[in-house]
C-alpha cells in the first residue's frame, strides 16, 4: 500500500468524510508529510492550480441563476426561456453562442490563448411533468401539458443546478482565458427526459444528428449530475460501466371487443395483456442470468377500454427496458417479443412490440476516469470521493460519451446529517437539493477542466471514436 493511502479515511454514503480534532491534526501532518509534498509535486506537473473557494460573487450569481431556473422550469424541447437565459450569459462573457441545436439547445466555444486540447461540458436543462410540494419559496408553480394529460411542471431532477453549475464553470474558465491552453465547449443540452413525444429522439442524439461536434470534436467531454443518494461534499464516480441503458417499449395488443357480460363473444385484450406482463417477470427470474448483469423490465402504464360494461378490442402496455450489455438487451427484447406473440395467439388475439432506445451504457472512459478522478479529490478530499454501485437509472450523456471519452459523476445533494438513503430522491416532488451542492459542483467540473486542459494524457487514453 502507498504510504499516502494511510493518510485517507474510508467513506460512508451517509456523509463526507469528518476532519479530525486539533491533537490528531499535528500526528497527521508529520505522517502525511510525504504524501502531501507527493501530491504538491503531482499538481505541479499537471499543469494546473487546486480551484479554491470560488468567490463569492460568482457563488451567488451561480445560486440566484439556479432559483430562477427553479421557478421557471420547461419541458423537454420547449426549454426556450432556458436557452435565452444561457445564451444572454454566453454573449456577456465575450462568447458567440450558437442556438437552436435540436430545437432549444445552445452551444459556445471559448478559445484558450495558448494551443492546446479540446474538452466538451454539458449540462441538460429540461424539467419534469411533476407537481412541486417542497414548499420553497422559489418552488414551481407552473403548469404544463405533457402527452396530451395537463400536468405541473418542475426540476425534479436538478437539471436547474446542473445548468447554472456550467454557466459558473464558463464564467470562471472565460476569466481564465488569457493564460488557458486549449479549447472548451460549452453544450446546454435540452430533453435529456425525453421529447413529449414518445418515441422521438432524445436530446443528446438529437444535437449530434445535427453536426454539434462537426466543427468541433472534442477529445472528451465532462459531466455531472446532482445526486440526493449522497451528501452533500461528496462526490461519486465510477470507471466503466456504471448507468444502465433505458429503451422505451410499447405492447399493442388486438382482441375482439364484446359486451362484459359475455366475454365469450369476443377476445378480451386485458386479460392478454395481463397474462403477458406476468410472463415477462418470470422472463427475468427464470431465463436471464442476473447474477451477470442487471436487468430490469417494468410496465409503467396499461390502457383500454372506454366503460365498465365494454370488453374493448385493444390494449396498450408501454414501459421501460433497462440493461448494461448490449447481448442481454437483445436477446430480452427477442424473448419478450416471443412471450407476448405466444400468450396473445393462444387467446386468439394478436400483439405487436415496438422498442425505441432512448440512451445506450453510460460508460466512463477508463482511462480517462483515472486521469481526471484525482481532480474531484482535489477539491472534496480523497475521503469524501465515492464509488458508486451500477444504477439502473439512465442518461443520454451516453451519447456524447460513444463519440468520445467520457467522464461523469455524481455531485451529493443531500444534507449532512441526512441520511441519503431516506432523503427525497430526483424525480421526487419533495427532492429540495442543498445549495451547497451547487458550488461542490462548480469547483468539481472547474477542477477537472483545468487538470484536463493542463495535463498531458497518460498512455493508453482513448481516442475520439469515428
Amino acid at each position: 500500500m502507498p504510504h499516502h493511502a494511510r493518510c485517507t479515511r474510508s467513506t460512508s454514503a451517509r456523509g463526507p468524510a469528518r476532519l479530525p480534532r486539533w491533537p490528531t491534526l499535528v500526528a497527521l501532518a508529520l505522517l502525511c508529510a510525504p504524501a502531501m509534498a507527493q501530491d504538491d509535486a503531482t499538481a505541479v506537473q499537471r499543469g494546473a492550480d487546486v480551484v479554491g473557494d470560488t468567490p463569492a460573487a460568482l457563488r451567488q450569481r451561480v445560486v440566484d441563476w439556479r432559483r430562477d431556473l427553479h421557478a421557471h422550469p420547461e419541458l423537454g424541447h420547449a426549454e426556450k426561456r432556458t436557452a435565452a437565459l444561457v445564451a444572454d450569459h454566453l454573449r456577456a462573457l465575450g462568447l458567440s453562442p450558437v442556438t437552436g441545436i435540436a430545437g432549444t439547445g445552445v452551444t459556445a466555444v471559448l478559445k484558450g490563448a495558448r494551443p492546446g486540447p479540446r474538452i466538451a461540458l454539458r449540462a441538460d436543462m429540461d424539467a419534469l411533468p411533476v407537481t412541486e410540494a417542497t414548499g420553497l419559496p422559489y418552488a414551481s408553480t407552473a403548469i404544463g401539458e405533457y402527452r396530451g394529460q395537463p400536468v405541473g411542471l418542475m426540476h425534479a431532477c436538478g437539471h436547474d443546478m446542473h445548468v447554472a453549475i456550467l454557466m459558473g464553470v464558463a464564467e470562471a474558465l472565460a476569466a481564465r482565458r488569457d493564460t488557458l491552453a486549449g479549447e472548451v465547449m460549452f453544450v446546454f443540452q435540452p430533453a435529456e427526459e425525453g421529447p413529449p413525444v414518445a418515441g422521438a429522439v432524445f436530446g443528446a442524439k438529437q444535437m449530434l444528428d445535427e453536426g454539434v461536434f462537426d466543427d468541433f470534436m472534442p477529445d472528451a467531454i465532462l459531466g455531472l449530475h446532482v445526486w440526493s443518494r449522497l451528501s452533500v461534499g461528496q462526490v461519486g464516480v465510477r470507471a466503466g460501466p456504471f448507468m444502465a441503458s433505458a429503451d422505451e417499449w410499447t405492447l399493442a395488443i388486438r382482441g375482439e371487443q364484446t359486451h362484459g357480460s359475455q366475454p365469450w363473444a369476443g377476445v378480451d385484450p386485458i386479460t392478454v395483456a395481463a397474462q403477458v406482463l406476468l410472463g415477462t417477470q418470470a422472463i427475468i427470474a427464470r431465463q436471464v442470468d442476473i447474477t451477470a448483469t442487471p436487468v430490469v423490465l417494468t410496465a409503467g402504464q396499461l390502457n383500454a377500454g372506454t366503460r365498465f360494461n365494454i370488453i374493448p378490442d385493444s390494449a396498450t402496455m408501454v414501459g421501460t427496458l433497462r440493461t448494461f450489455d448490449m447481448g442481454v438487451r437483445d436477446d430480452v427484447i427477442a424473448r419478450f417479443r416471443r412471450t407476448a406473440e405466444h400468450f396473445a395467439a393462444a387467446s386468439g388475439a394478436s400483439a405487436e412490440l415496438t422498442v425505441a432506445m432512448n440512451a445506450p451504457v453510460t460508460r466512463n472512459d477508463p482511462a480517462l476516469t483515472a486521469r481526471l478522478q484525482p481532480s474531484l479529490a482535489r477539491v472534496v478530499g480523497a475521503g469524501n470521493v465515492v464509488e458508486t454501485p451500477l444504477y439502473t437509472i439512465a442518461e443520454d450523456f451516453s451519447q456524447f460519451a460513444d463519440r468520445v471519452p467520457g467522464f461523469y459523476f455524481f455531485v451529493g445533494t443531500t444534507p449532512v446529517g441526512t441520511d441519503p438513503a431516506r432523503a427525497p430522491i430526483n424525480h421526487s416532488p419533495l427532492y429540495a437539493p442543498d445549495e451547497g451542492a451547487l458550488d461542490v459542483g462548480l469547483r468539481a467540473l472547474l477542477q477537472a477542466t483545468l487538470d484536463f486542459l493542463g495535463s498531458p494524457p497518460a498512455a493508453g487514453t482513448s481516442p475520439p471514436r469515428a
